[in-house]
Parts: C-alpha cells; sequence; structure tokens
C-alpha cells in the first residue's frame, strides 16, 4: 500500500505530548466515537491516535491498528500493554499492496485516516478495502496535511472516494488540514 513510509524514528517524534496542541486526539475523534465501536486505523504508527481511540471506545470495543513496519507495530504494542490498553487493540500488519483485512469485513462502525492517504501508490485499492471492511452506513474519516496535500489534490482524493461507493457526510468537529467524512453508501 505504501508509496512513502514513515521512518521508526520520526514514529517516537510523532508521540510528542506537544502535538495535543495542534492535533488532540479527543478533540478531533471524540464526537465520532461512541462506546463498544470497532475502528479501523489504517497506518497506525506507534499509536498517537491508537491509545485514546480505544480509551474513547471502552472496553467493549476495538481498535483494528493497521502499518506496514513491524517496529511501529511492536513499539505500539509496548505503549499499548503499559497502558492497560492491550486487549482492545488489535495489531495487524498490512502487506505492500494491501491492508489485507478481510477478516474485518463488514465489521467496522468507522474508519480513521490521519495523514496516511497522501502516502499510498494504490488509493483506489485502499478506499476499496475500508469500504468493504465498514458496516453499512460506517463512517470515514480522512485528515491529510496541508503542507503535503494541496486542496487540488485533496479534491480529487474526495472525487475517488465518491466514485467507489462513499457518500460525503459534514464533520461535527473542525478538524486543522484538509478532512473530510464520508459514509458508506
Amino acid at each position: 500500500m505504501a508509496d512513502h513510509v514513515c521512518p521508526p524514528w520520526l514514529g517516537y517524534v510523532l508521540l510528542s505530548p506537544l502535538r495535543r496542541f495542534i492535533e488532540n486526539p479527543q478533540t478531533m475523534l471524540g464526537p465520532l466515537i461512541q462506546k463498544g465501536m470497532t475502528i479501523l486505523e489504517p497506518g497506525c504508527a506507534m499509536g498517537y491516535f491508537t491509545l485514546p481511540m480505544a480509551r474513547m471506545t471502552g472496553e467493549n470495543g476495538r481498535v483494528i491498528a493497521v502499518d506496514i513496519q513491524d517496529r511501529m507495530l511492536a513499539a505500539l504494542e509496548k505503549r499499548a500493554n503499559k497502558a492497560g490498553l492491550g486487549d482492545r487493540i488489535i495489531r495487524h500488519k498490512a502487506q505492500t499492496d494491501s491492508m489485507d483485512i478481510s477478516a474485518h469485513g463488514g465489521s467496522v462502525d468507522l474508519a480513521v485516516a490521519i495523514h496516511v492517504v497522501h502516502e499510498l501508490k494504490d488509493p483506489r485499492t485502499f478506499f476499496s478495502e475500508v469500504r468493504e471492511a465498514l458496516k453499512p452506513g460506517g463512517k470515514f474519516l480522512i485528515v491529510e496535511p496541508k503542507g503535503h496535500v494541496s486542496s487540488e489534490a485533496f479534491d480529487q482524493t474526495r472525487s475517488l472516494a465518491s466514485v467507489l461507493g462513499f457518500t460525503e457526510d459534514s464533520l461535527p468537529v473542525k478538524i486543522r488540514g484538509r478532512s473530510t467524512l464520508f459514509s458508506r453508501k
């Protein structure tokens, strides 16, 4: 799936507590998450958003955390266990050309792709896999950084998602960067 891979050292930088001033997981994702949800997070890295989502979805919820790098998933596992959230997080290693998540087909309430889509070699396959994982009416949040993604490129992403079976919704919260929320048709 990856055209560009975030180096593991950057994963540690992305965990900085200072990041909360710019991207607060509770503020960004809280309005979208309910107790007991199953959430898909492609490109989870070391879990900056994963752990807060696992807390928000509660003991009966799950976060399927997907990454292509073993080192990112190992760091996530260590952090999740230390936080007492290991049983709520399903770590999954993606292939280079697929998330390989068919086992979760139709079980996901919310998919969250934060700073991921612009790094993909094949967004069409990615969107198709997300759609298959979502329950009918399931939500799909895409957030991209303005510094890496032009408004034209983001419009292309939105158009592709629409063609592949998503309907654009309104976001219940303002999110920094380029962001949109879709529902599975």
